[in-house]
């Protein structure tokens, strides 16, 4: 039986602010569980939700040195769905509104957290034969556990994964207060170890340090050993390349499912799409105030709005696109200027432009079931969980081929009938509108065509299973 525990900063059901939480709640219930025991440890945020909070069961506590600061360390533990959840507590660290705040904050944060994780194994009796660590909030963890074998034989042995979600967050902050909040060494603080251009650098550390390097799609792990999506990081990824594999993300499918799903208006399936999936359609008009009409071509947009995610190339031609004969709903939060561009043109459209700027889980769900197409011309996606859940409800992805993207969506090919969406190459706002323009010319002139490709797209199956088998690959080689 290999032991393994995922150490992250958020997990679904507990806590969320995007993809990392869905593959660190989802993942470790689609392991063997003859094979593999898989538990999950996370910091008890004051965020996480009272009825979550009130369902811990308190195991132990002891004190741990941080540098020249002793620190609390409560443990708390949850079994959810067949896996052990275990909370790391300290009100001083896990307190505030929001799991992530000033990043001189956070620093400090999930230095105590990485130490934690490794100090608080022997005190459950749980040792891993693998530690995952997810993102730079747990980059520390690998770097820990090389100091930590020099004075304790109980953690030599131990291997490490570094998963790297989205290489531009690295958590960096000035060697010295580093230094300080560690008490690491400082043969730790040099440029072939932790330092990155005279900073400190978590996810470099854990980079340096782990066993393995896996991101969360093979594209993206090809992607980042360029100077353009490498991060000022390529380098390392070129010297690593050989510990490198990108292992592509799945989504619950008992969750996105069109057939069960508790929050859309009409439940579907790939037999009866072509009569049923428009009537959830019908019931967003309604429900948003959009001109009721059953042909219209609706696009559906759930993001984050940031530049990562390619809203300058909408902001080029949405005017444009709004002349045509599509309606368009977004939902989703982030930079002012993409908010008040999609509040603009749904005071200037009204009947065809939506703007929901807020974010809501059943929200989505309704606009993955409802949409024609689903658009997301990103300019990096390390993987991507969108188009996956639009390609579950048939709702046909138009996305830029970089990344998980160009992983998991098959452009249309009017000639060999084959693809399971539309995606265009270049980042370049008029390429992406003639790609639109296409789909709307497939979807009104071959109406036929498009139902072939939204019966591909349900029938495309990235569920955690295949995901897990390649996991489980790894573990096994390590």
């Amino acid at each position: 039986m290999k032991q393994i525990l995922f150490a992250a900063s958020e997990s679904v059901p507990f806590i969320k602010t995007g993809g990392l939480a869905d593959v660190v709640g989802s993942l470790p219930k689609y392991f063997d569980k003859e094979k593999y025991d898989v538990r999950v440890m996370l910091p008890k945020y004051l965020c996480i939700k009272e009825e979550w909070r009130n369902q811990l069961q308190y195991r132990t506590h002891f004190y741990m040195d941080l540098n020249w600061r002793t620190e609390y360390v409560g443990i708390l533990e949850l079994q959810y769905e067949g896996i052990t959840f275990y909370f790391i507590d300290n009100e001083y660290y896990f307190s505030g509104w929001a799991p992530y705040g000033d990043m001189y904050a956070d620093i400090e944060k999930f230095a105590f957290f990485s130490k934690a994780v490794l100090s608080a194994l022997p005190v459950i009796g749980f040792r891993p034969d693998i530690i995952h660590c997810h993102d730079w909030q747990t980059g520390l963890i690998p770097i820990f556990l090389d100091n930590f074998r020099y004075g304790n034989e109980y953690y030599r042995g131990i291997k490490t994964i570094m998963t790297i979600h989205n290489l531009k967050f690295q958590g960096t902050w000035d060697t010295k207060r580093v230094q300080d909040i560690t008490g690491l060494p400082s043969y730790y603080f040099v440029p072939d170890k932790l330092e990155a251009y005279k900073d400190a650098n978590y996810l470099k550390g854990g980079i340096v340090y782990a066993d393995r390097i896996t991101t969360v799609s093979s594209t993206y792990a090809e992607e980042i050993k360029t100077p353009f999506y490498g991060e000022k990081l390529d380098g390392l990824m070129n010297a690593r390349a050989n510990c490198l594999s990108g292992i592509v993300n799945g989504i619950d499918y008992n969750e996105y499912n069109p057939e069960t799903d508790k929050h859309i208006a009409r439940n579907y399936s790939v037999s009866n799409f072509r009569k049923e999936k428009v009537k959830n359609k019908i019931a967003l008009q309604e429900e948003l105030g959009l001109d009721k009409d059953s042909h219209v071509m609706m696009i559906g947009i759930v993001s984050r709005l940031t530049d990562q995610k390619g809203f300058d190339l909408i902001d080029c031609v949405l005017d444009e696109l709004c002349q045509d004969a599509i309606q368009i709903v977004a939902l989703g939060t982030g930079e002012a200027r993409y908010e008040n561009m999609f509040r603009h043109y749904a005071w200037k459209y009204p009947g065809k432009v939506s703007a929901n700027i807020y974010y809501s889980e059943p929200m989505s769900h309704k606009i993955y079931a409802s949409c024609d197409a689903f658009l997301m011309p990103s300019l990096f996606e390390p993987c991507g969980l969108s188009q996956l859940m639009s390609l579950r409800y048939g709702t046909l992805p138009i996305v830029r081929e970089t990344g998980g993207l160009k992983d998991t969506v098959e452009p249309y090919n009017e000639y060999e009938k084959t693809g399971t969406g539309f995606s265009f190459c270049n980042y370049n706002a008029h390429e992406m509108m003639a790609t639109v323009r296409y789909a709307e010319q497939i979807y009104y002139d071959h109406k036929r065509d498009w139902n072939k490709i939204v019966e591909r797209a349900m029938q495309q199956d990235f569920s955690w299973n295949n995901s897990a088998r390649q996991y489980e690959k790894l573990y096994d080689e390590l």
